[in-house]
Protein backbone atom coordinates (compact mmCIF):
# COMPACT_ATOMS: atom_id res chain seq x y z
CA UNK A 1 0.00 0.00 0.00
CA UNK A 2 0.96 3.81 -0.50
CA UNK A 3 -0.50 6.84 0.85
CA UNK A 4 -2.65 8.25 -1.06
CA UNK A 5 -4.87 10.82 0.19
CA UNK A 6 -6.52 11.84 2.95
CA UNK A 7 -10.56 12.55 3.86
CA UNK A 8 -12.94 15.17 5.74
CA UNK A 9 -16.16 14.02 5.99
CA UNK A 10 -19.49 15.88 6.65
CA UNK A 11 -23.08 15.89 6.46
CA UNK A 12 -22.63 18.73 3.81
CA UNK A 13 -19.82 19.35 1.65
CA UNK A 14 -19.84 23.13 2.15
CA UNK A 15 -18.73 22.40 5.72
CA UNK A 16 -16.30 20.04 4.75
CA UNK A 17 -14.81 22.54 2.96
CA UNK A 18 -15.04 25.50 5.01
CA UNK A 19 -13.31 23.13 8.17
CA UNK A 20 -10.64 22.38 5.64
CA UNK A 21 -10.21 25.86 4.56
CA UNK A 22 -10.34 27.25 7.90
CA UNK A 23 -7.50 24.80 9.43
CA UNK A 24 -5.33 24.74 6.97
CA UNK A 25 -5.77 28.46 5.83
CA UNK A 26 -5.76 27.40 1.69
CA UNK A 27 -9.18 26.99 -0.61
CA UNK A 28 -9.48 24.09 -2.20
CA UNK A 29 -10.65 23.31 -5.39
CA UNK A 30 -14.39 21.83 -6.81
CA UNK A 31 -13.95 18.28 -7.66
CA UNK A 32 -17.37 16.49 -8.68
CA UNK A 33 -19.48 13.97 -8.39
CA UNK A 34 -19.47 9.72 -7.74
CA UNK A 35 -22.68 8.76 -9.10
CA UNK A 36 -22.40 5.16 -7.38
CA UNK A 37 -22.16 6.40 -4.35
CA UNK A 38 -24.01 9.54 -4.62
CA UNK A 39 -21.38 12.29 -3.35
CA UNK A 40 -19.71 15.24 -4.14
CA UNK A 41 -16.10 16.12 -3.69
CA UNK A 42 -13.96 19.11 -3.69
CA UNK A 43 -9.78 18.66 -3.35
CA UNK A 44 -6.70 20.18 -2.17
CA UNK A 45 -3.16 19.34 -3.53
CA UNK A 46 -0.65 18.64 -1.33
CA UNK A 47 3.16 17.98 -1.44
CA UNK A 48 4.83 14.59 -1.73
CA UNK A 49 2.29 13.54 -4.59
CA UNK A 50 -0.65 13.23 -1.69
CA UNK A 51 -4.04 15.15 -2.09
CA UNK A 52 -6.69 15.85 0.67
CA UNK A 53 -10.27 15.31 0.06
CA UNK A 54 -13.79 16.56 1.17
CA UNK A 55 -16.96 15.06 0.85
CA UNK A 56 -20.35 14.52 1.66
CA UNK A 57 -23.28 13.21 0.63
CA UNK A 58 -25.29 14.94 -2.64
CA UNK A 59 -28.44 15.48 -1.28
CA UNK A 60 -29.45 17.11 -4.53
CA UNK A 61 -30.02 13.58 -6.13
CA UNK A 62 -31.69 10.10 -5.41
CA UNK A 63 -29.91 8.02 -2.65
CA UNK A 64 -27.70 5.36 -3.58
CA UNK A 65 -29.32 1.99 -4.08
CA UNK A 66 -26.02 0.83 -1.68
CA UNK A 67 -24.57 2.16 1.53
CA UNK A 68 -22.31 5.15 0.95
CA UNK A 69 -18.20 4.91 0.81
CA UNK A 70 -16.49 6.46 3.86
CA UNK A 71 -19.14 5.50 6.31
CA UNK A 72 -20.82 8.34 5.22
CA UNK A 73 -24.54 7.19 5.81
CA UNK A 74 -23.65 6.71 9.68
CA UNK A 75 -21.94 10.47 10.10
CA UNK A 76 -22.97 12.91 12.21
CA UNK A 77 -21.66 16.03 14.18
CA UNK A 78 -19.31 18.54 12.54
CA UNK A 79 -17.17 18.37 9.88
CA UNK A 80 -13.83 16.31 10.39
CA UNK A 81 -10.85 14.10 9.38
CA UNK A 82 -12.85 10.83 9.12
CA UNK A 83 -10.95 8.17 6.68
CA UNK A 84 -7.44 7.73 4.43
CA UNK A 85 -6.80 6.04 1.53
CA UNK A 86 -3.71 4.07 0.12
CA UNK A 87 -3.17 2.92 -3.13
CA UNK A 88 -2.19 -0.30 -4.71
CA UNK A 89 -1.52 -1.89 -7.95
CA UNK A 90 -3.17 -5.03 -7.81
CA UNK A 91 -6.84 -5.06 -6.16
CA UNK A 92 -7.75 -8.21 -6.05
CA UNK A 93 -4.18 -9.37 -4.91
CA UNK A 94 -3.48 -6.93 -2.47
CA UNK A 95 -7.22 -7.77 -0.95
CA UNK A 96 -6.16 -11.29 -0.42
CA UNK A 97 -4.11 -9.81 2.20
CA UNK A 98 -6.35 -7.48 3.87
CA UNK A 99 -8.41 -8.10 7.01
CA UNK A 100 -12.07 -8.96 6.50
CA UNK A 101 -14.40 -6.22 6.27
CA UNK A 102 -11.93 -4.12 3.56
CA UNK A 103 -14.26 -4.87 1.23
CA UNK A 104 -14.71 -5.87 -2.76
CA UNK A 105 -13.53 -3.81 -6.34
CA UNK A 106 -16.08 -1.01 -7.16
CA UNK A 107 -15.70 0.88 -10.49
CA UNK A 108 -15.76 4.42 -9.56
CA UNK A 109 -15.70 7.79 -12.01
CA UNK A 110 -15.72 10.88 -11.76
CA UNK A 111 -15.34 13.63 -14.86
CA UNK A 112 -12.54 11.65 -17.06
CA UNK A 113 -11.00 10.06 -13.70
CA UNK A 114 -11.89 6.54 -12.96
CA UNK A 115 -10.66 4.14 -10.73
CA UNK A 116 -11.48 1.16 -8.49
CA UNK A 117 -12.28 1.21 -4.60
CA UNK A 118 -12.64 -1.47 -2.56
CA UNK A 119 -16.17 -0.54 -0.55
CA UNK A 120 -17.45 -3.06 1.92
CA UNK A 121 -21.19 -4.09 2.17
CA UNK A 122 -22.06 -1.20 5.16
CA UNK A 123 -19.52 1.24 3.51
CA UNK A 124 -17.14 1.03 6.58
CA UNK A 125 -13.54 -0.20 6.75
CA UNK A 126 -11.91 -2.16 9.95
CA UNK A 127 -11.39 -1.00 12.92
CA UNK A 128 -13.57 1.79 13.02
CA UNK A 129 -12.82 3.05 9.88
CA UNK A 130 -9.26 3.49 10.86
CA UNK A 131 -8.38 1.17 8.18
CA UNK A 132 -7.42 2.96 5.48
CA UNK A 133 -9.66 2.61 1.94
CA UNK A 134 -7.93 0.72 -0.65
CA UNK A 135 -7.83 2.94 -3.99
CA UNK A 136 -6.70 1.24 -7.31
CA UNK A 137 -5.53 4.09 -10.20
CA UNK A 138 -5.26 3.13 -13.88
CA UNK A 139 -1.57 3.54 -14.87
CA UNK A 140 -0.78 7.18 -15.69
CA UNK A 141 -4.34 8.54 -14.26
CA UNK A 142 -3.96 10.18 -10.83
CA UNK A 143 -5.32 13.48 -9.54
CA UNK A 144 -2.87 15.21 -7.41
CA UNK A 145 -0.52 16.49 -10.34
CA UNK A 146 -3.83 18.20 -11.42
CA UNK A 147 -3.94 20.01 -8.74
CA UNK A 148 -2.48 23.67 -7.56
CA UNK A 149 0.36 23.67 -5.82
CA UNK A 150 -0.31 24.80 -2.19
CA UNK A 151 2.82 24.42 -0.32
CA UNK A 152 1.37 22.24 2.40
CA UNK A 153 2.90 18.91 2.96
CA UNK A 154 1.41 16.14 5.45
CA UNK A 155 3.71 15.73 8.46
CA UNK A 156 2.52 13.33 10.76
CA UNK A 157 -0.72 11.38 10.36
CA UNK A 158 -1.77 9.55 14.12
CA UNK A 159 -4.46 6.82 14.27
CA UNK A 160 -5.82 5.96 17.64
CA UNK A 161 -7.53 3.46 18.42
CA UNK A 162 -8.42 1.22 21.64
CA UNK A 163 -6.63 -1.79 19.97
CA UNK A 164 -3.72 0.33 18.99
CA UNK A 165 -0.75 -2.75 19.26
CA UNK A 166 -2.77 -4.91 16.88
CA UNK A 167 -3.71 -1.98 14.72
CA UNK A 168 0.10 -1.18 13.93
CA UNK A 169 0.76 -4.10 13.83
CA UNK A 170 -1.35 -4.77 11.02
CA UNK A 171 -0.25 -1.51 8.93
CA UNK A 172 3.15 -2.43 9.24
CA UNK A 173 2.49 -5.32 7.29
CA UNK A 174 1.29 -3.19 4.80
CA UNK A 175 2.89 0.13 4.83
CA UNK A 176 5.94 1.62 5.15
CA UNK A 177 5.04 5.77 5.84
CA UNK A 178 6.75 7.26 8.79
CA UNK A 179 4.55 9.91 8.95
CA UNK A 180 1.86 7.12 9.55
CA UNK A 181 1.88 6.56 13.70
CA UNK A 182 -0.76 4.50 15.66
CA UNK A 183 -1.27 5.32 19.18
CA UNK A 184 -3.77 3.32 21.74
CA UNK A 185 -6.85 4.89 23.18
CA UNK A 186 -10.23 6.05 21.90
CA UNK A 187 -10.80 5.96 18.30
CA UNK A 188 -9.83 8.95 16.24
CA UNK A 189 -7.18 10.24 14.11
CA UNK A 190 -5.38 13.91 13.56
CA UNK A 191 -3.33 15.28 11.10
CA UNK A 192 -0.43 17.59 11.35
CA UNK A 193 0.66 19.91 8.27
CA UNK A 194 3.54 22.15 7.67
CA UNK A 195 1.67 25.13 5.85
CA UNK A 196 2.54 28.86 4.98
CA UNK A 197 1.30 30.04 7.79
CA UNK A 198 3.21 27.69 9.82
CA UNK A 199 1.70 24.53 11.39
CA UNK A 200 -1.49 23.42 11.31
CA UNK A 201 -3.84 20.16 12.02
CA UNK A 202 -6.84 19.03 11.24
Amino acid sequence: MIFDHLVVGATDLEAARAHVEEALGVSMQPGGTHAVFQTHNALMGLEDGLYLEAIAPNTAVPAPTRPRWYDLDRFFGSARLSNWACSVTDMDTALDQMPDGTGVPVAVSRGDLSWRMAVSRDGTTPNDNLWPALIEWAVGVHPAPHLTRTGIRLLRFTLVHPQGDALASALRGQLSDDRVKVETGAVAMQAVFETPHGKRML
